[in-house]
Parts: structure tokens; sequence; C-alpha cells
């Protein structure tokens, strides 16, 4: 087949839903700053991430300029790079409510694990498509190699996020590893045994927390870094028996996102104070302020989105492109489920950011950057002579 050239169009359907979901953002923003505590209220929270939106485009820009595939030269690199910023935080990180996340600088705060969300998807990326450019016959030697190599990525990030401890980071790590097994070339019976044993494990530990409560949280309290998520849990469940500490944010969640109704109470018509509602609580915002409609058109602008980066994944005739996007998706996708799962008490609570909607530097930075890439694989998609749909 002959190469009659690359498609070097940007893909405005994914730059409009971008842009969309960040106006939004320093909208609830905007209206929400004359709410927050009074430590937090001289921050022009709309501005900063306006801000780091101008700094994010730029960051696209120069993303655009090298072909996605020269990215694989730079995966163990940035791999390395993010293990070494994790491994850090422990000896110069800011803690902070119990969690050593950042790195206090004179420009603000950075954390680490964002960042590496980015760099484990470019190396799994580069693993996998090493791996199918060497083994071509698949046999149960392909399937257990390729997957000890995702694990063995996978294990380091995930380890350190968690003893930090941030449970929703590190799950979104997993997330991200998992779907990348789905379309890594590993066969499906292999990845039946695998989700078989995962269920086996999941069920063996709720069990074991059902019927011997006490003792598994003391185990958990004691020997894993896991104590602040069982206490999540027990919120979760039965909110009102711990309406006074860890569930606060779960009830009052849950009164303000119904009391927006249909069509929302009104710009800047804020009733209850919930601690960190510029943040991991955003969506709660927007549910007071438009109601149903406005939370709709938001979940729908994450389905769009998500979407067309499975529709890039789909056409990129690059293994790399495709692994690329794919992982982005899991980190995407596990966010945006978590979070306003969170918000609606279908899941326990995190400390994860809605994408592109809660305010932080990092995070923005972060996913504009995986949006970058996405529009870099589309940019160049490869187009073919005699090409047919086959």
């Amino acid at each position: 087949m002959n190469n009659t050239g690359n498609d070097k169009k940007l893909d405005t359907f994914l730059i409009f839903i971008m842009t969309a979901l960040v106006a939004i953002s320093c909208i609830t923003l905007y209206t929400l700053q004359p709410h927050l505590p009074g430590y937090l209220s001289d921050n022009n929270f709309y501005l900063l991430q306006l801000m780091w939106f101008v700094v994010g485009t730029v960051g696209i820009a120069l993303i655009m300029i090298l072909d996605f595939d020269r990215y694989r030269k730079l995966a163990w690199p940035v791999y390395i790079l993010g293990i070494l910023m994790l491994a850090g935080l422990f000896v110069w990180g800011d803690t902070r409510l119990g969690a050593t996340r950042w790195y206090d600088l004179p420009i603000g705060s950075i954390q680490p694990s964002e960042f590496m969300k980015v760099f484990l998807v470019i190396a799994l990326a580069h693993v996998i498509t090493s791996h199918n450019e060497k083994w071509t016959h698949k046999d149960l030697k392909y399937d257990l190699l390729l997957l000890g190599k995702i694990v063995a990525l996978t294990l380091p990030p995930f380890a350190l996020i968690a003893m930090q401890p941030d449970l929703g980071s590190s799950l979104v790590i997993m997330s991200i590893m998992g779907f990348l097994i789905l379309i890594s070339g590993i066969r499906w019976r292999v990845i039946l045994v695998i989700l078989g044993l995962f269920t086996l494990i999941g069920t063996a530990l709720a069990a074991m927390y059902l019927l011997y409560t006490e003792q598994f949280i003391d185990f958990i309290n004691e020997y894993t870094p896991f104590g602040h998520a069982i206490h999540r849990i027990q919120a979760w469940q039965d909110p009102h028996l711990y309406e006074q500490s860890s569930a606060m944010q779960v009830i009052r969640s849950m009164l303000v996102i119904g009391s927006g109704e249909l069509s929302g109470k009104g710009i800047g018509n804020f009733e209850l104070y919930i601690p960190e509602r510029h943040t991991d609580m955003i969506f709660t915002a927007i549910a007071e302020q438009f109601g149903f409609i406005g939370s709709s058109i938001v979940i729908i602008l994450f389905f769009l989105m998500i979407y067309r980066i499975i529709q890039i994944a789909l056409v990129c005739r690059d293994p790399f492109g495709t692994y690329l996007a794919v992982g982005f998706v899991g980190m995407f996708s596990y966010q945006i489920f978590q979070n306003i799962g969170m918000s609606i008490q279908l899941l326990p609570l995190t400390g994860l950011p809605l994408p592109f909607l809660s305010y932080g530097g990092t995070s923005l930075l972060v996913y504009m950057a995986a949006i970058g890439l996405v529009l870099n694989i589309q940019s160049r998609k490869k187009e073919y002579m005699f090409e047919t749909d086959d």
C-alpha cells in the first residue's frame, strides 16, 4: 500500500467538548467563590483555572509538534521520572490531612500521581506495542509474558500512590491497566480467568468484611494504608450513623443535588457548605444551580468525549496510537464514573477530581496533555491508496 499523506486536521469536535467543560468549570468556580470558606475566598479560582487552561493550550500546541509515535522514545524516561517523583514524596513531600501527595513549590503545589497517569499510559502502550512486534504467534507463553510485563510496569506506581495514601488515584492506575489488558492481544480465555480470580478475591474480602467487621477493620487499620477507605465505606453504607464525621459530605451532597430538581435553583443559590466543593465536589455545585438538566448536559459532554476518543482509537492504524487512546479512555472513564458516583452516593467518597471541571492546575494540565496526545493521533491519521473497510 502507498501512503498518500497524512490528515493534519485538528479534531474540532473534541476541542469543543474540552473547551465547553472548562467554560462550565470557570462559570461554576466564579459562582462558588463568595461561598467558599474564609481561607479560600481570597483566591480567584476561576481566573486561576482559566490561566491553567491557557497554559494547557500552549502545552497541547507543543505536544502537536512531534508525531505521536515519536513519544515511544520517551516512554522509559518519563516512566522512570514519574516513579522518582512519587518516591521523592516520602522525603520532600507536603503532608495534608494525613496524606503525602504534593510537592510544595514556589509556583504552587504539584501532584506527581496526576503526571504518573499519563506517563504510565505512554509506557504501557510502548511495551505492548514492542511485545506484539516481536511475537507473531499467540500462545500461552505470549499471554503470560505480556501480562507479566503489564503488571510489572503497573505495580510500582500503584504501590507508591497507595502508600501516600491515595486510594482513588491508585484505582485509576488499575483502570488504565485493565483497559489496556483488554485490547493488548491477550486471549480472552486468559482474561476471563483473571477476571474470575479478581471476582473470587473481591467476594472473599466482602464476605470477611460483612462477617468479621471489627476484626477486618482492625487488620486494615494496622497493616495497610487504607484505614481511611474503610471509614468512607462505612459512611457510604450508613451515612446517618456517621453524620457528624466522615459522612457529612455524602449527606449534604445528596441534599443539594436533590434540591436542584429539574432546572436548578439559579446561579449562585447555595444553601449548604460542602468541603472541597471547588475541587472534588464540584458536580454538586453544578447540580444545585442547574438541576437535572445542567447535570445531564455535563454527563452528555463527558460521554461524547469518551465516545470520540474511542472512535479515534478504532480508526488509528498505528497500534501505539490505539493503545495510547484506550489508556486515556480508561483514565477518564474511571475518574468520571467515580467522581459523579460518589457525589450521588452510588460509590464511596474518594479524593478524585472531575476531569476539566474540578479546580486544580496539575490535574487540568495532565488532562489537557492527554487530549493533546489524542489530537496528535487524530491529526496524523494515515490514509492509504486502495484501502478497504476490511
